[in-house]
Formats: structure tokens, sequence, C-alpha cells
């Protein structure tokens, strides 16, 4: 029974697709550069024209909590999670013309509000998008960013940041306390939406 349930839990949590060719690549806003990695890697195969890597810095820190991984390749300094990100980006082989960062969201469901409002500025309309998020925040980026683009297709394409897998994730303290925590964020949330 509680192999049944891990599982399920595992299944909603964790969203990965193939990617398609796309609109725009959206990138929510984060102190890991895996996620922009692999944006980057993406939009160089071609699957879209455009990246929004979106944030100011977290609504309960008040300012950048700075690079979290890979600090040697990435020295900064950043003001904001989408400077950094953009940074990350053009590292990465992402023309700056590419890149429509915006700089003001402060939580996840704020970074898809920004961003529909930048898309919105330039006239780009978006039928389908690729999201680029941390592997164990797949479901609750997904449900903000398709809440903001109900008519878009959004594809799923995580990175692996912190190591917390959905393979992985019941095997320590830190995988169970994020997943878990995700489903209990992703319940509170969608109520409060619904309301």
């Amino acid at each position: 029974m509680l192999d049944e349930f891990i599982r399920q839990a595992g299944d909603f949590i964790f969203m990965d697709d193939e990617p398609e060719k796309a609109d725009v690549i959206f990138l929510p806003g984060n102190g890991y550069p895996q996620m922009a990695e692999r944006a980057a890697e993406l939009y160089k195969a071609g699957y879209a024209p455009y990246i929004i890597p979106s944030g100011k810095y977290s609504i309960t820190l008040g300012h950048f909590i700075g690079v979290l991984a890979h600090e040697d390749r990435y020295p900064g300094p950043y003001e904001t999670e989408a400077d950094f990100l953009s940074d990350v980006l053009q590292r990465n082989g992402v023309p700056k013309e590419a890149i429509l960062p915006e700089r003001e969201a402060t939580y996840t469901y704020e970074n898809a509000l920004k961003t529909k409002e930048i898309l919105d500025a330039k006239g780009i309309t978006v039928n389908k998008a690729i999201l680029c998020c941390k592997t164990h925040h797949a479901r609750r980026a997904y449900m903000y960013y398709q809440t903001v683009f109900p008519e878009a297709k959004i594809l799923v394409c995580p990175a692996d940041a912190d190591g917390i897998t959905r393979t992985n994730w019941t095997e320590s303290n830190e995988g169970i306390d994020a997943v878990t925590g995700e489903i209990t964020r992703v319940i509170r949330q969608f109520s409060l939406m619904m309301k």
C-alpha cells in the first residue's frame, strides 16, 4: 500500500516531457544554473527562438540568494535571479537577443504572470512552450504557467539541480521533505486559486 502511494506521489510531482518545437522557453527564477543550462541546450537544438528567465529574488529572503551550484563557472555578482539566469544562458551559447529577462517576480506564480506581460508587450503569441524547472518543482511550476497560459501546450523539461529525482526522493530526508512539501504547496495553493 505504501509503495503504491509513493509511486503515485512521484508520478504527480515529477513531470518530464519530450521537447517539441515551441514558441518560447519559460525559466522560473532560482539560484541553480542547471535549469538555464538545460534551456540553453534546448535553444541551441532549435526548440524555441526565445527564453524568458524570470525572477527578482525570493519574496521570503528579500534578496537574491546567490549562486547555489557551480559558483566557479558563474561568479557574479548578480542583483536578480533573471540576471544570473541570463548570464548562464549567454555563457552557454544563447545570444543576448534571444533572452527576454523578467526582473520583478518574487514567487513562482508571479514568474508566470510577469512572463505573460513581457510576451504580450512584445506581441508574441504562445501556442506551445517549454518549461525548464527543478525536477521536484515541476508540478507546481506547471500548474502556474498553465493557469496563466491556458490555451498553450506546456511541455515540462526539468533539470536535476539538487540530486532529488523521481527514482531517489524517498532515500533521503531532504528528498522526502522536498517532495512532500511540494505536494502540500500544490494542494494549498491550488485551493487558493480555486477560491
